[in-house]
Parts: C-alpha cells; structure tokens; sequence
C-alpha cells in the first residue's frame, strides 16, 4: 500500500513539476523567440495595428504606404506601393510580407517604421500620455525620380541593371533591374494567395526578386581598367608613358595569347601611351601592364576601390565584389582586363567612377536620408549623414583618370554617352563570359552640372538584343547618358 502512495505521489510530482516548466520555458527561457517569431498571431496582431511609415522621395511623392484592412480583417493595416511605384522602387523599399517577413528596406529601418526605434522614444512617450495614436516614422529616400525612370525606360526589358550615385556623398540616385517584381504581390492578408505569389517568383528562372544592381556579381571587362590604371599611374607611370604594342600579348607560364577586341593592333606605332590604350580599351596593354605591376599591387589597389571588402551599403542583401588573392601570370593579366575570376557589382563599379569623380575619395551608398515624424514631415528623428571612407587614391591620381575618362566620351569607344554642353567622363566594358556566350555590355562615368553630379554604372547582360555583337559603347553607354542627362536636368 506504502509503494502504490509514493508510486501515485512520484507522479503527481512529476506532473507538477511539467506544469511548473512549461510556463517557466516558455515565458522566462525561449520568451524571446517566441516574442520575435513572425508566425507568432499575438506579434502579428500588434504590429499590424500600428500604422507603419510611409517611404517618400524627397519631394513627399509616397513609395510605400499603409492603407487600413477590410472591415473584418483583425490586422488593422495592410501595406501598399502605390501608383506603379511598387515595380519602379521595389529593389530598394523590399517587401513587407504577412508570410515572409521583410525585405530591404522595410527590414533594414523596420523600428523606425514602426516608431519603435530609440529616438522615437520622446515621441512614443507623449503619444502614451495623450491616449494619441502614434504612427511610425517616415523614411525620406535618396533617390532622384528623373533618373529612376530613365534607368527604367532605357534599361527596358534587357536583363541587367543600373546603378547611380552621388559621388560626393554616396546617396544612391538611382537603382534598377530587370527583371523586376511587384512587391505588392506579396502583402495581401491572403497567405494563399502570398504564398502562390511567393512560389511563382522564386521559380522564374529570371529571377525578378534578384537586386542585379547590388546583389548580383559580374566580369566587369574593361570598366576594371579604371582600377589598373590607377595602379599603374601610383606605380611611376603617367598619361604619356610608352608601353609596347602588340596585336597580342602572351602572358608568362602560358602558351595561350590575349587579344584585343576584333582581334587587331590597338595604333600602328610599335609603342602605344597609356592614356590612348586606355581610350580606344586595349587588352593587350593592360594585360601586359598587369603582369609588369605584379599580383600583390593588382590586388592591393582593386581591395583599396572595395573588392573584397564590405559593401558598406546601408540595405541587406548587397554582393561583395571579389579579386583572388593569389594569381598567376596569365589569371593576373587576365585579372587586368577585368576577366578570369574578377566578380563585380553593378553597385560597385558605379562608386569606382565616383571615386574617380570625386578626387579619390570614397564614400558609403545610402538610400535613406532621414527619418521624419509621421505626423509632421518637418521634425527629424534622424538624420544620415554621408560616411567617408577614407581617400583611395591620391588626387593627382584621379585627375589623370579623369581626363583618360574623358578622352573615352569624346573620342573613344564611349562617344554614344556624349551630352550637348555637358564633359561627360566614363570607361567601356564588354566581358565575356565563355564560349558560345554572349558579353555583358558596361559602362561606367560621371558627370557634373551645376550643383548636381552623378556617377553611373550600367550593365546589360549577355549585350541585350545585339547580343555576340554587342560592345559597351554601344548598348551600355547610351543608358548611362540618358541616366545622366535626366539627374542633371540637360538634353541629349
């Protein structure tokens, strides 16, 4: 009888001591992951009752909204891209998604759009006193939307993607892609209706939720030229040096000769300058020039311009930019044209033309420029001011790549990014990517007006509809103008 009372009083104490855990797990132990779980109804239903931020351009026009559910709906706000803007802004506002969470910058700056972030507390704090609701903040956005739509009208339905900057403070004027997506397919309070969304995206092959502008690596051709002149001219030669010229080059440890573009001597002298084997983009030059300067200083100088380094922007998901570190003769005069394993970012190569632009100096892309109250557009919860990244080259260095860009524009292979009454600086690229494969069409440049400057990268993948005959001057260049010309308020 003794045994059956302990045996019955283990049990019972063992179940108490399940009931007494239970509570402690999950209130005091995984309280935090159950709190921050996106499929937690309690989190949902809170969230969803605040009125999130809008994202405006800088002239108020809205990007992302909330709009008030249906009746019935127990989540208070839905969120919108309104106007056509979802499509054009999608690959910098990002998704705000009942299923899967958020993206870009809804994900990036989320506290302050739901006026949760610590300088939202004063706010937050008077609204609590005053029984006011309190809407999250606005996020202010840098992008200029002259050149967001004509990044968008000229890139067209080619596969590719274009990237602009302020090389001055790094503000990102435009970003696009294409394909693109609407966001708005992915925050309807519909989660089957999401989730067919969701599916159907992913299993595109073009990949529309892919920001090619950032997130996206490639060869970058002989826009990566701008980065081996540099070494060179830091390394003792100047615009005028002599370097020998050859309708080949084969580089040592290889039997395998480098080209030039259509297979001919870039002049008909024996000896070529740098400054017009960079005009008129001579592989054999650079190819040779990258072996003469060795590894160790390609290398260098490509990480001083941000290969492999961060990324410094300000929006998840951006690509770093990669150069091995260790190359061979032929991958190190491959690796100089911008060909082998060199993987760049659309994002990337427009600050290597803003650094250029701006005498050397590099500054972090942002996409955000402020946050303001909801309620009143004219008080600052924060402000994001640019970030100097210190100077990557000396600015007598610049300048002799500024004018090498220029004589590109004017009287070399990218006279088609010309703009009336406008010095237009930028470099050609067209990157092969292997046998029976079309290039990608590059360029990159910049240009000032005024008060306004901006500089640009553009590439299209596999040259677009010319395809095998595609160049950079030729596809890539007239984008970047048009791109330009809409940013500094000029004709073409």
């Amino acid at each position: 009888m003794n045994r059956q009372v302990r045996r019955v009083a283990a049990v019972l104490l063992a179940a108490f001591m399940v009931l007494f855990a239970a509570p402690l797990y999950w209130q005091v132990v995984a309280a935090d992951r159950v709190a921050g779980n996106p499929r937690n109804t309690r989190l949902l239903i809170e969230e969803y009752a605040i009125q999130r931020g809008q994202m405006v351009l800088a002239d108020g026009t809205p990007v992302a909204v909330s709009v008030r559910s249906a009746q019935r709906d127990p989540l208070k706000f839905r969120r919108e891209y309104p106007d056509g803007n979802g499509r054009r802004y999608g690959m910098i506002t990002g998704f705000d998604s009942l299923v899967y969470g958020r993206s870009l910058a809804e994900a990036q700056f989320n506290s302050f759009l739901l006026g949760k972030a610590p300088e939202q507390f004063a706010q937050n704090l008077t609204d609590l006193v005053t029984a006011r609701p309190s809407p999250g903040g606005t996020l202010v956005l840098t992008l200029d939307p002259k050149a967001q739509e004509a990044a968008e009208r000229m890139l067209g339905e080619r596969k590719g993607a274009v990237a602009a900057l302020d090389p001055r403070t790094g503000a990102v004027l435009a970003m696009t892609t294409f394909p693109r997506y609407d966001p708005n397919e992915l925050t309807s309070h519909d989660p089957k209706k999401v989730r067919q969304n969701w599916e159907r995206l992913n299993a595109d092959p073009n990949e529309p939720l892919l920001n090619r502008a950032a997130g996206q690596l490639y060869p970058p051709g002989s826009t990566f030229k701008v980065i081996t002149a540099a070494a060179a001219l830091e390394d003792g030669k100047n615009v005028n040096s002599a370097i020998v010229n050859t309708p080949t080059y084969t580089p040592p440890q290889t039997s395998r000769p480098i080209r030039n573009f259509g297979g001919g001597i870039c002049t008909a002298e024996s000896t070529i300058t740098l400054s017009e084997a960079f005009r008129v983009s001579c592989n054999t030059t650079f190819a040779r020039i990258g072996v003469d300067l060795g590894a160790k200083k390609l290398v260098e100088e490509a990480e001083k311009f941000g290969l492999n380094q961060e990324t410094h922007f300000d929006l998840p998901g951006a690509a770093r930019s990669t150069i091995p570190t260790e190359l061979d003769p032929p991958a190190t005069a491959q690796s100089a044209i911008g060909q082998r394993d060199v993987k760049v970012s659309p994002l990337e190569m427009a600050q290597v033309a803003a650094i250029v632009a701006n005498g050397g100096e590099r500054y972090a892309p942002f996409v955000v420029s402020k946050v303001v109250d909801g309620d009143d557009a004219t008080k600052v919860v924060k402000q994001f001011e640019p970030r100097a990244l210190g100077q990557v080259i000396p600015s007598n260095v610049a300048a002799q790549l500024r004018g090498m860009m220029g004589l590109v524009v004017s009287n070399g292979t990218g006279t088609r990014a010309q703009i009336d009454g406008v010095q237009v600086f930028g470099k050609t690229g067209t990157a092969q990517q292997g046998l029976n494969r079309p290039p990608h069409s590059w360029f990159i440049g910049f240009a000032s007006q005024g008060d306004k400057s901006i500089a640009v990268a553009v590439v299209v993948e596999g040259g677009g509809d010319l395809g095998s005959e595609a160049t950079g001057g030729a596809v890539a260049a007239p984008i970047a103008r048009e791109v330009i010309s809409a940013h500094l308020g000029v004709g073409t």
